[in-house]
């Protein structure tokens, strides 16, 4: 039997024009899909928006032609390879890249929760992706404005996502998001959430439209609960948190030598 409970966190974004109601909900099995929540261990909570009405679902698929896209276009590019033949190439590009900020198009948020009594611990969003026509697990991540740095956007979209404060520990050099595809490129900062005994849950700063599910996982079973969560039905685990994960669990498990305390182990 589940109960609705106002939801103190052991630990532990759109704009903040809106806010979100929130409403808590555990139960001893995974749920079947982010309307429900649930708990992995006694230090993993989930919280998620309570009006989502149904499941989405898509209508129609179309053909859109360039001039009537809004975010992106798709563009052809031709050159020559290294040993001198021509080639093409499509390419998909965003229209939203910002001029600021070296030209960056968005920054995803890697973050650590720590809490005094809890273990280090990461927080994780799930929001259904019309891509895929599927859930999507993912660390809180968002487009960079214009006139904005890579450090203002990362601080804005921790906030409005997750409700949380959060400080920037590191910004990664800039990367590429998907280089057979799209020019679009990204970087990674790295954020520190530092909560106390008796915190309460922060409101999410949605915009409408926006239904992402929190997650807090502890760092030690992100691995096994993206694995988890990539067999259940219409959910996807997205490329960059399973390689984080992975290269933490096959670092950890393998022994390969990498810091001087393997060695000894």
């Amino acid at each position: 039997m589940q109960r609705i409970l106002s939801f103190r966190p052991a630990f532990v974004a759109a704009r903040p024009t809106r806010r979100a109601v929130v409403a808590i909900s555990f139960s001893v099995s995974p749920p079947p899909n982010p309307t429900n929540t649930t708990t992995f261990s006694q230090y993993c909570r989930s919280f998620t928006m309570s009006q989502k009405p149904q499941e989405p679902t898509i209508t129609r698929v179309s053909d859109l032609p360039t001039q009537d896209a809004k975010w992106v276009t798709l563009q052809k590019v031709e050159y020559v390879d290294q040993v001198g033949k021509p080639r093409v190439w499509e390419v998909a590009s965003r229209k939203t890249r910002s001029k600021t900020g070296a030209g960056i198009d968005a920054v995803a948020m890697g973050n650590i929760l720590l809490h005094p009594s809890k273990p280090p611990s990461t927080l994780i969003v799930i929001q259904y992706r019309p891509p895929h026509d599927a859930y999507t697990i993912e660390w809180p991540a968002g487009l960079i404005d214009a006139n904005e740095t890579p450090e203002e956007a990362a601080v804005r979209e921790f906030k409005e996502e997750t409700g949380y404060e959060c400080k920037v520990l590191d910004i990664s050099p800039v990367q590429a998001a998907d280089p057979g595809l799209s020019s679009a490129n990204m970087v990674m900062a790295m954020v520190e959430v530092n909560l106390k005994e008796g915190d309460e849950e922060p409101e999410q700063r949605l915009e409408d439209g926006e239904h992402i599910q929190r997650v807090v996982v502890p760092l030690s079973e992100l691995y096994e609960k993206l694995v988890e969560y990539s067999k259940r039905e219409r959910h996807i685990v997205a490329a960059k948190l399973f390689h984080f994960a992975a290269g933490m669990e096959f670092a950890r498990n393998q022994k390969y030598g990498i810091w001087p305390e393997d060695d000894k182990k």
